[in-house]
């Protein structure tokens, strides 16, 4: 399949391995800090609408309870005010076959709002699935004042948002910085993704690429094409020899998005500067522009 410039071959679902947040991740953010510790993970689900587009959402957030148990339907909210970062899950999947993603941020303390959506790769092409991701954050950030939602006041709704995705999800991460723009986002996180088109300039935001170079899926190249057009700060990871999912279960992949998003939403400079270490192995490449 091509789009102007950019190859899609096709897609196919894939996991990686639940963690727990590391060691001595905490440092004042622009709250009263990055947590420190792991959280419970509890979700709730929504429905919000785009016109005649429903959008069925799936809202993962730092729970009580044992750290790095759940996701628990309904659990009480953590203490906390907290950051929403937004994830998308690959064609023929869902956000429960994506929780490898989901869960570590959740438990590192953001609220993670996960559509759910069908297979058609002609809906994140034409826009469909960029623009219904944007109305699930738009939704989730109105939880913060909806009445009677335990999330209410848990939200954080001035630092901006974070945006994730794998395969067809990191290409409507990708469409959320280009084609169909949303300004809120100053982190993001597009996985295995292809090119969707010329940077916005409504949009400025720290953006992660994490990719294989053997991928026979979404084309690393085209990948490498939406890496060098975006400003910094920006990064790549690349797993040698990774073809389109065997590096998602490596902890190299979990913790540089995790410390991505710590250092984009919450200011955690010391997760910024942990990233090359997050990264580096005789197996990676990374590359970054940080400033």
């Amino acid at each position: 399949m091509t789009m102007q410039r950019r190859t899609f071959l096709g897609l196919s679902a894939a996991g990686i391995a639940s963690a727990t947040l590391g060691a001595g991740q905490a440092l004042a953010g622009p709250l009263a800090g990055a947590p420190t510790t792991p959280f419970a993970v509890g979700v709730r689900q929504y429905t919000w609408w785009r016109g005649s587009r429903r959008v069925n959402t799936y809202v993962y957030y730092p729970a009580k309870g044992s750290p790095g148990s759940g996701p628990t339907t309904n659990a009480p909210v953590a203490d906390g005010i907290f950051p929403v970062c937004q994830y998308t899950h690959g064609s023929g999947a869902s956000p429960q076959g994506a929780l490898g993603h989901i869960r570590p941020l959740a438990a590192a303390g953001f609220i993670v709002p996960a559509p759910h959506f069908g297979s058609s790769i002609g809906d994140a092409y034409n826009g469909n699935h960029s623009k219904d991701a944007s109305v699930a954050i738009t939704g989730t950030l109105a939880l913060n004042t909806a009445t009677n939602d335990p999330l209410r006041g848990h939200i954080n709704t001035s630092v901006g948002v974070g945006a994730s995705g794998y395969s067809m999800g990191g290409m409507t991460t990708h469409g959320l910085l280009t084609a169909w723009p949303d300004s809120r986002i100053v982190a993001a996180a597009p996985w295995a993704c292809v090119d969707m088109g010329n940077p916005s300039s409504s949009v400025r935001a720290k953006v992660l690429f994490v990719h294989g170079d053997r991928d026979q899926v979404c084309p690393y190249s085209s990948a490498r094409q939406a890496y060098r057009e975006l400003p910094a700060p920006k990064a790549f990871l690349t797993f040698r020899g990774g073809d389109h999912s065997s590096y998602f279960s490596d902890s190299r992949a979990r913790n540089t998005f995790v410390d991505w998003m710590r250092w984009g939403l919450y200011g955690d400079t010391a997760a910024r500067d942990r990233l090359r270490a997050d990264a580096t192995s005789s197996g990676t490449i990374w590359e970054s522009i940080l400033s």
